[in-house]
């Protein structure tokens, strides 16, 4: 089912001011770097036909990056470059995931997006894709494997390093901190926490008295820091690797009646206001919902035999409390519980993919 959020945004002037741009060419060892329309074969001309594999869609997150996706396609829809978009939900199960590709691969689209629900399940599929001269481009949760058109995303192990550096020089290195994480599995969240742990070794003041997984959602978020908090006392900050458990973890804390503490997080709408309001120190970055449209857009010049990169690295902004006013002064345009992300528009994308 197609979720109609924020239409109207794909040609809005972007407003990340200083948004860099880098992109590397992926590489296999001891051999030259893909192709940058690698899988593309065949007889594919416009109109395509588009695949959007979602591994779930329940998440605000989700229906947000959903909505670009919808956006980009009614734009290339205009112009006469793609004929219909089909959208999966694997519901969390990346075995219906595999399915519901396999599907795809069989109605023969010319290209398939995929948001990835393992990082090692669907590589067997993904390849089975390309090699038949599919365009296949995957964001934000990363497959494994390189036999695909592109990879779109930030760099998830930087912004673990980051948050953590952060709550380092917060805590002066030396404190009891909770690390809240995204799913186990999804690369998003493991790359964030594998980006944190460098900086953890090197500051043993700083000590991990635990942490805790669950979905991108406030409430499971809440509930977690909950049982947390009657366990542990002392708690000198949480390193939030998700917008959405930031949030649920400071309702947690008020609910509890505990004093705030340095808290880092995501551009997640309800986490950026409570911040604001509760004047606590916090730090936060921003995963974009276009990564969604960036990928039909990428997709789309592939299956003309435009020359794209394999892979695409966007740029991760800081939002600190010299930014976060900016982000604020849009909050009325996003849903209550959804992600304050930045505009974009085809001159960005261009510049994402060195056109």
């Amino acid at each position: 089912m197609k979720i109609p959020f924020l239409r109207g945004l794909t040609n809005r002037r972007a407003l990340i001011a200083g948004l860099g741009v880098a992109t590397i060419a992926l590489t296999v060892a001891g051999g030259p770097a893909f192709a940058a329309s690698n899988c593309v074969k065949g007889d594919r001309k416009a109109p395509y036909r588009i695949g959007w594999a979602n591994i779930y869609s329940v998440p605000t997150w989700m229906k947000q990056t959903e909505g670009t996706i919808t956006d980009e396609v009614a734009a290339l829809k205009k112009e006469g470059l793609v004929k219909d978009l089909m959208i999966t939900d694997a519901q969390g199960n990346a075995q219906t995931q595999i399915q519901q590709i396999q599907s795809m691969i069989d109605a023969n689209l010319d290209a398939i997006i995929v948001e990835a629900g393992s990082s090692t399940a669907l590589d067997r599929v993904v390849s089975d894709a390309c090699a038949k001269g599919i365009a296949v481009v995957n964001f934000d949760s990363l497959v494994d494997t390189n036999n695909l058109t592109a990879k779109i995303n930030t760099d998830s192990l930087e912004w673990g390093k980051r948050a953590a550096e952060w709550m380092v020089a917060q805590l002066k290195g030396k404190g009891k901190i909770i690390i809240m994480n995204g799913p186990a599995g999804v690369s998003v969240s493991d790359d964030r926490r594998k980006g944190a742990q460098p900086v953890l070794d090197a500051n043993k003041g700083l000590e991990v008295i635990t942490e805790t997984n669950t979905e991108y959602n406030v409430a499971p978020a809440q509930e977690a820091m909950t049982s947390l908090l009657f366990a542990n006392p002392q708690i000198d900050g949480v390193l939030s690797l998700g917008g959405a458990l930031s949030a649920g973890s400071i309702l947690a804390f008020d609910r509890q009646g505990r004093d705030q503490v340095p808290t880092s997080g995501e551009n997640a709408r309800q986490f950026l206001e409570l911040w604001k309001q509760k004047g606590l120190k916090g730090w936060a970055t921003m995963q974009p919902n276009w990564l969604g449209a960036l990928s039909v857009y990428a997709a789309v010049q592939a299956l003309q035999g435009k020359s794209i990169p394999a892979v695409v690295k966007v740029p991760l902004p800081v939002i600190d409390d010299s930014t976060i006013d900016t982000y604020l002064a849009r909050a009325d345009k996003f849903p209550a519980d959804g992600y304050i992300y930045s505009d974009y528009d085809r001159a960005l994308f261009d510049k994402l993919l060195a056109q």
